[in-house]
């Protein structure tokens, strides 16, 4: 099963709270924790990182707290991932070599590399802002071009 961390789902949707923030206003850890239901101490960590990876500002104070540094259409899913995750390899042979026993001699080791690929394209496509607000049911195209290398996402 491929699955994103429940850290990762935390972060991005901590991350969809200041989306939803047109004053623009500092969130607290605490002001996020209880808004969101997530516990204080995850709440803290990943502010931590999100600050730390340039994604948020955080400022000391009386009327400070943690703010995006980017809009939120300008921040990808993808890029949340990546930051928090590592690199998207839905095999290993996607990420790096030599991890594979049998990747020298693999049939299908560049089919994955595609798939890895368009499922990366996909979540790039995604923003913050689009994961801030329901989003109405929408299939995923894949369409191949006259060179079957070149894949590519539509929504």
């Amino acid at each position: 099963m491929i699955r994103v961390s429940k850290f990762t789902d935390y972060g991005i949707v901590l991350l969809s709270y200041f989306a939803h923030n047109p004053e623009k206003q500092p969130f607290s850890a605490r002001q996020l924790s209880e808004e969101s239901r997530i516990p204080f101490p995850t709440v803290s960590k990943l502010l931590k990182i999100l600050t730390n990876t340039g994604l948020l500002d955080s400022e000391r104070g009386r009327n400070g707290g943690y703010s995006l540094v980017k809009r939120p259409h300008e921040i990808s899913v993808g890029q949340v991932i990546s930051l928090l995750e590592g690199p998207l390899a839905l095999t290993e042979c996607s990420d790096k070599h030599g991890q594979c026993k049998i990747e020298g001699d693999c049939p299908v080791r560049n089919n994955w590399r595609k798939i890895n690929r368009v499922v990366m394209k996909a979540l790039e496509l995604l923003t913050i802002e689009d994961m801030s607000s329901p989003m109405a049911a929408q299939l995923i195209k894949v369409e191949r071009t006259a060179s079957a290398e070149r894949l590519f996402v539509r929504l």
